[in-house]
């Protein structure tokens, strides 16, 4: 007799809008999983990849503008909540009617880079009390915050990278995993190999009882960003090059974006963007002739890989309508152009799409972007520079230093692809003075991956009325930043360190940016989230840090300000 299927992960609530919301599980073999909201109820064969057994279901119907609890079920019997489980039901609240406000205000949680480990001490303590310390986690903190009733369950969670670590410090679990497939001394490296691998490091992550309940209760988008796949990922040609020579690379890389389908893109996407992309359909189709699909997946991801520097079909930038607000999210990894002569942070292609999809008509524009549009003054001009350096502005030799010393110190930012920085700062400042239909009450960049967090107001030239452009960067969720790290951040504003970076950039013949930028808000460091509240045509922005268990909440505010019509924007910094 075979044993009743299993909820391994999830559920977890992804694409939600008006009417429609998707609900994807990992299930522990192949079935029919359900899921009922209220009146609606829906079905979805579960789709099997390399073994692993997944849905994705879609219901239709939904009342606009209300909350309601949902369950879940496989093969007829309740899987989701688990008896006895004392937690607040997961619910599903849709947007307001498409185009009309809802009757609440629209809140955005948004954070990167969560070191998976366990929710115990030496891993809570700082990194200065224990080696091993990554401190306290930002996502259960906003957890535990929302199950108390001490915040308003947030609309949506922006995950902006690095949701798992596959290329260091492995979660102990993992990696006790990793020694029983392979033997203790087979992988000196500590990462993972392969999709299957890939699988434990989700399943880790996300299978945290407070996790599992956020993603369970809070609509969710998300990114990728280098240590998704590999630190550095596509930083250069030179990079690029030497990691395809790597005897393991192609399986790691194939396993890389077999799992970020799987598990991150595929709820990213509304259901008609799902049928349009049309992969769940031959994965699905491939799987009912041959039991699994994940030959069809394979072949995807392969391609994928191989697409940097072309036009790619495979695309991971998207859009989501938040009621009168819209939010795009820009991938700057998978579809980087490396050549030195036409470096650029997306293809052709995908540059059309996403300009496509900056334009007004909207109460608040929202960009999600991993990398920071705007670092550190004096770090974007070192970035800039390096940029000239190695494509031979000091000659052949100067141009291999360059090199090693942009893979040394991460020099891949947005800033070091000075094209691509210009395209996107001048489409967002166009969209700001109302030059792509009516202007919008904000223009918000958010971003992660630097490992501290910060609010930087961009300033334009020239006499022109704009909605205000901010930066807003929060991260990490939690990870240990080393006393030295912080420090350089701290330094990188100081006047003579900003001083540096624009003789640096002279010296290559770069001239000024066509933006000006300052830190009005940080460094702040810490592990801790942000957040958003946009209300009509105002914009509340919030960085909250999470606090030690035992010290009173999970999260405490440490900045706010208000944005928008009727308030008072930060004092700019002048135009170099």
């Amino acid at each position: 007799m075979t044993d009743a299927p299993a909820l391994l992960l999830g559920p977890a609530l992804r694409h939600v809008d008006d009417r429609t919301a998707t609900v994807w599980v990992e299930a522990s073999r192949a079935g029919t999983v359900g899921v009922d909201a209220g009146g609606a109820h829906a079905e979805a064969a579960t789709f099997c990849v390399e073994g692993h057994h997944y849905a994705l279901v879609v219901l239709h119907g939904l009342e606009p503008d209300r909350e309601q609890p949902y369950a879940v079920t496989l093969d007829g019997e309740r899987a989701w909540p688990l008896p006895g489980d004392d937690r607040r039901p997961p619910t599903i609240r849709t947007l307001g009617e498409s185009g009309e406000p809802g009757t609440h205000d629209l809140d955005v949680a948004f954070g990167s880079c969560r070191a998976d480990r366990p929710q115990e001490e030496p891993w809570t303590l700082e990194p200065e009390e224990h080696p091993d310390g990554v401190g306290p986690d930002a996502l259960v903190a906003l957890s535990r915050d929302c199950q108390a009733g001490r915040r308003r369950v947030p609309d949506l969670l922006l995950l902006l990278g690095d949701q798992v670590y596959a290329d260091e410090g492995l979660s102990p679990r993992v990696r006790e995993r990793q020694v029983r497939r392979r033997g203790a001394h087979s992988d000196p490296r500590q990462e993972v190999a392969d999709f299957e691998e890939y699988t434990w490091l989700y399943r880790d992550s996300w299978g945290d009882p407070d996790v599992r309940w956020l993603l369970a209760t809070v609509p969710s988008a998300m990114v990728f960003d280098d240590h998704d796949v590999r630190d550095d990922w596509n930083t250069s040609d030179v990079w690029r090059d030497e990691v395809q020579r790597l005897p393991w690379w192609e399986e790691r890389i194939t396993g890389a974006y077999m799992s970020y389908w799987v598990y991150q893109h595929l709820g990213n996407l509304s259901p008609a963007a799902i049928e349009e992309e049309g992969l769940l359909r031959r994965i699905c189709e491939a799987g009912a002739q041959s039991g699994d699909g994940g030959a069809v997946l394979r072949e995807f991801a392969r391609t994928a890989d191989e697409e940097v520097d072309g036009e790619k079909r495979s695309r991971w930038s998207y859009r989501r309508h938040l009621g009168r607000n819209r939010l795009v999210v820009i991938d700057t990894r998978s579809g980087r152009v490396l050549e030195d002569d036409r470096r650029d942070m997306l293809s052709e292609g995908e540059w059309r799409q996403v300009e496509e999809w900056l334009t007004g008509d909207v109460e608040h524009l929202v960009v999600a972007s991993s990398l920071p549009l705007a670092l550190e003054p004096a770090l974007h001009d070192v970035e800039a520079w390096n940029e000239r350096l190695c494509a031979g502005a000091w000659g052949r030799t100067a141009a291999r230093l360059g090199e090693r010393f942009r893979q040394a110190v991460d020099l891949e930012h947005w800033a070091a692809f000075e094209r691509s920085f210009r395209r996107l700062t001048g489409r967002l400042g166009e969209v700001a003075e109302g030059r792509h239909g009516a202007a919008p009450a904000t223009v918000l960049v958010l971003s992660g991956d630097v490992h501290h967090s910060y609010v930087a107001p961009i300033t334009y030239a020239g006499g022109a009325e704009r909605a205000p452009v901010l930066q807003v960067v929060s991260s990490p969720l939690r990870n240990a930043v080393p006393r030295t790290v912080r420090r350089g951040f701290a330094a990188a504003s100081s006047g003579p360190l900003r001083a540096v970076g624009r003789a640096l950039r002279r010296s290559v013949g770069l001239p000024p940016p066509p933006v000006s930028w300052r830190l009005t808000t940080g460094p702040l460091f810490g592990n801790g989230i942000g957040s958003l509240r946009l209300s009509g045509r105002t914009a509340l922005v919030r960085l909250e840090r999470a606090l030690p268990a035992g010290r009173g909440p999970g999260l405490r505010v440490v900045h706010e300000e208000r944005l928008g019509e009727g308030t008072r924007a930060p004092s700019p910094s002048p135009v170099p």
